[in-house]
């Protein structure tokens, strides 16, 4: 009987990996003490930086004393912020000060008070100035961010997992749910190795060497796959057959050749009946495995919950990672009755308990597999034939061909050329293996050991050979895959790095370019796009169902996805980075499109639409922001108007002070009627301590106010109209999105300054902190040469000095940011 890899065994890899693990939390902290000279992030400024004069330092000293002072003086300082003694002069000395003024004069929130605000002009004379100064003394500046280690995410887990075998996983049904710090999951200082994270890396190193090579002994076992009821069931779901509607499609790993059954549930109401019984005609289940019938089972309608399952008969089911369908046959098309209105939401009253329904369908509500049963063996599946490039004939073969497969998966797992001890270390593995059950399991116990291995895990970077300050080149191989790919470096990047070929400026530009070129660079769209503009808030918002009964699950995924799109044409299309606020065109589906009330789209293919003749352009039109930034039951001006500030201008505002009531806590009706969005932010803005910061944000929210929580258009708020006017921070009038998409064009530099942080924070796995800014403007400003195209902020930041530094690494001791301690 094979006993399992992992456990108390005589054969153990835990720990071995596990020590291999924990040493590796030191790595950066223990070189980095050896290391003789560490660079800075902040290099000396390019030429071009001119020289201030006395007599502009002494200009601009004058309209700091006469507009800012007077707030932000020694004695109760406004925002934790003096200027007093601040001199221009030596703005370098105090970096972290000088770049908060020089954000905050970017953005137009400083001065406060539009009524003693000198002309922009000035304003922007200010900010230039002390940026040239800030950065022409800016030398031997150190940021403190730097890394102890950087390992995988859960994205770039399952990239590096797919790209070696071919195999897909779900890193998060075995990994603890990432860390965000500076907005995103791949921040160095925020990775750190629990015992959590190391039994986890260990279980799944376990789990998918075994789901990738299947099981030739494995008892049987159930899985649960689970329909949200936020997933409207209408219609036919991605992956399902033609012909079918609602249900799941979901893909499943067969770990060997055998019988499986199949047991589907289905919602039901509290008076013993199926849910949506009321359907005129026989309702019948199609299951499908890669997208072939397999059964097809009449469903009872007084199924309640005593008797809710629907279980297949065992099915013959040959080992591998399969697509498993379980979905209703399509009985007519065209509208659906329904006892209200055809709801694009199939159980929209699920909020108050689904008690009778809304809609006459009934729903699936999960499918169990279980299985295998009398077991029969392995059959081919791509992930085996990746592995197995050999097969022993004769005993004198077995290692040989173990030897040679293992060194293919470790050389490409570990992103650099093998070593020696490397590859005898994991043949020690296959000899534990092979003793416990052969060939194959031998191959499987040294899988998970590559799997397991901190040279897959994590990135562990190496000082270039006679170029102090820099990484050696497959360390930059690495760096530049998992910033533009989220995954390996491809075998072309390697051999460039083997070779040393990396290490040449223009070969090293040809790359960029070469991997900029690849499909694979959707990654940027996906994981830098999603995250810097938090995308990943949509998951969290639930509207009401009463309330907007129009809005499911793919409703949301489809806003997700116009967004990714739109954001990868624009990097691809060579167009200018503010086209992401002004663009007059955007990608839909037909859902979406009819969301928007856009006419002449059909299917479920995402095409490019012309938004010329509505308001809806750039990103402040996009579903997933307006939805993002409401509540379930009402817009929020305050979200909205503070992710302007912190994800467009990269000026957050302060968090709200600790005693301040909110806005929950506002009266909701007056007058003998509900009360709009905008009259409640009035009653909350009549609280002084709540005035000073909302004055600042909520105009910028309240000119959506057009948006309603689905981002679809309105015209009134609890019956009245929508009133979207208001007074920027800067004292300009604004009249809706189009005036608020115009003063954000007036911004540019903030917007493109914060950008290009954002981009160099990502690619760099750290965060971007005062002395790293002249470089980040010397970053902006040889892209904006390039007609200040996003592709060219994508490539400038690869190309910079900073991403071939060997950052300075920090001890186990360094403090975390602010943020991260928050989110912790």
């Amino acid at each position: 009987m094979r006993r399992p890899l992992l456990g108390p065994q005589p054969v153990s890899i835990v720990a071995t990996l596990a020590l291999g693990l924990v040493a590796a939390a030191g790595f950066g902290a223990a070189r980095g003490a050896a290391s003789e000279t560490q660079p800075t992030a902040a290099t000396a400024p390019a030429g071009g930086v001119a020289t201030v004069s006395a007599l502009d330092f002494a200009r601009e000293n004058r309209t700091v004393r006469q507009y800012c002072v007077r707030c932000h003086r020694t004695k109760a300082p406004s925002g934790g912020l003096s200027l007093e003694g601040f001199d221009l002069a030596h703005a370098a000395r105090d970096a972290e000060t000088a770049e908060k003024v020089i954000r905050k004069l970017q953005s137009g929130m400083m001065p406060a008070r539009p009524a003693r605000r000198p002309a922009r002009e000035e304003l922007t004379h200010l900010a230039d100035t002390l940026a040239e100064q800030v950065d022409r003394l800016a030398g031997d500046a150190q940021s403190s961010s730097g890394r102890t280690f950087q390992r995988l995410n859960h994205a770039e887990y399952e990239n590096a997992v797919y790209d070696l075998l071919g195999f897909e996983v779900d890193a998060a049904a075995f990994l603890p749910a990432d860390t965000v710090s500076a907005g995103f999951d791949n921040i160095a200082d925020a990775q750190g190795l629990s015992s959590s994270v190391l039994e986890g890396y260990l279980n799944a190193a376990a789990e998918v060497s075994r789901r990738a090579l299947g099981e030739r002994r494995v008892a049987p076992q159930e899985t649960k796959y689970t329909v949200s009821r936020y997933e409207s069931q209408w219609e036919q779901v991605e992956g399902a057959p033609y012909g079918t509607r609602g249900g799941l499609s979901t893909w499943h790993v067969f770990p060997a050749d055998g019988d499986y059954r199949f047991t589907m549930a289905f919602f039901d109401a509290p008076i013993a009946f199926l849910y949506g019984y009321t359907t005129y005609h026989q309702e019948q289940v199609e299951l499908s495995i890669d997208g072939e019938r397999v059964a097809l089972l009449d469903l009872d309608h007084w199924m309640d919950a005593d008797n809710e399952n629907l279980p297949t008969e065992p099915i013959f089911v040959r080992g591998g990672r399969r697509r498993v369908t379980a979905a209703f046959l399509t009985k007519n098309e065209g509208p659906v009755t329904d006892l209200l209105s055809p709801f694009e939401w199939s159980l929209a009253d699920r909020t108050i308990g689904a008690a009778y329904g809304i809609t006459t369908l009934p729903h699936l509500r999960d499918l169990a597999i279980a299985g295998p049963y009398g077991e029969t063996g392995l059959s081919s599946a791509p992930a085996r034939r990746a592995v197995f490039t050999c097969r022993p004939t004769t005993p004198a073969e077995t290692r040989p061909c173990a030897r040679s497969i293992v060194e293919g998966l470790a050389a490409k797992a570990y992103r650099r050329p093998l070593e020696a001890r490397d590859l005898d270390g994991l043949m020690t593995f296959f000899e534990q293996g092979f003793l416990a059950g052969g060939f194959e399991e031998g191959v499987r116990a040294a899988l998970e050991g590559v799997l397991a291995s901190p040279h897959f895990l994590f990135r562990l970077e190496r000082q270039a050979p006679g170029a102090p300050g820099q990484v050696d080149d497959t360390a930059l191989a690495s760096r530049l895959s998992f910033y533009l790919w989220a995954s390996a470096p491809d075998e072309e990047l390697l051999e460039l790095a083997r070779s040393g070929r990396l290490a040449d400026t223009e070969v090293f530009a040809g790359q960029v370019d070469r991997l900029l070129a690849s499909p694979k660079s959707s990654a940027l769209a996906r994981r830098f796009a999603g995250q810097w503009l938090r995308l990943q808030d949509l998951d969290a918002v639930h509207p009401n169902s009463l309330l907007f009964p129009d809005y499911d699950d793919q409703l949301a995924a489809a806003m997700r996805r116009e967004t990714e799109l739109f954001f990868e044409h624009v990097l691809r299309s060579g167009a200018a980075a503010d086209e992401l606020l002004t663009a007059e065109y955007s990608f839909v589906n037909e859902r979406l499109a009819r969301h928007y009330g856009l006419r002449g789209v059909v299917g479920d293919r995402f095409r490019r639409v012309s938004l010329a003749s509505t308001e809806r352009r750039g990103l402040l039109g996009h579903g997933s922001v307006l939805t993002s930034t409401s509540h379930a039951d009402r817009t929020s001006p305050v979200l909205r108007g503070k992710w302007i500030m912190g994800v467009l201008l990269g000026s957050p505002p302060p968090p709200p002070p600790p005693d301040v009531p909110d806005l929950e806590a506002t009266e909701e009706v007056a007058h003998g009627r509900r009360l709009t969005v905008r009259e409640r932010m009035e009653m909350h803005r009549a609280n002084p301590a709540c005035a000073s910061c909302h004055d600042v944000i909520d105009p910028l929210g309240l000119a959506l106010e057009t948006y309603d929580v689905t981002g679809a258009r309105r015209i009134k708020d609890q019956g009245l109209l929508v009133d979207a006017t208001g007074e920027m921070y800067d004292g300009r009038e604004l009249r809706g999105v189009e005036q608020l998409r115009g003063a954000l064009l007036d911004y540019r530099p903030a917007f493109l300054t914060n950008l290009t942080v954002n981009l160099m924070s990502y690619g760099l796995g750290r965060r971007i902190e005062a002395p790293d800014m002249p470089e980040v403007r010397r970053i902006a400003r040889r892209a904006a040469a390039r007609g200040d195209r996003l592709d060219a902020y994508v490539r400038e930041v690869a190309l910079s000095p900073s991403f071939r530094a060997n950052d300075r690494v920090q001890g186990a001791s360094a403090p975390p940011s602010e943020e991260t301690r928050r989110r912790r």
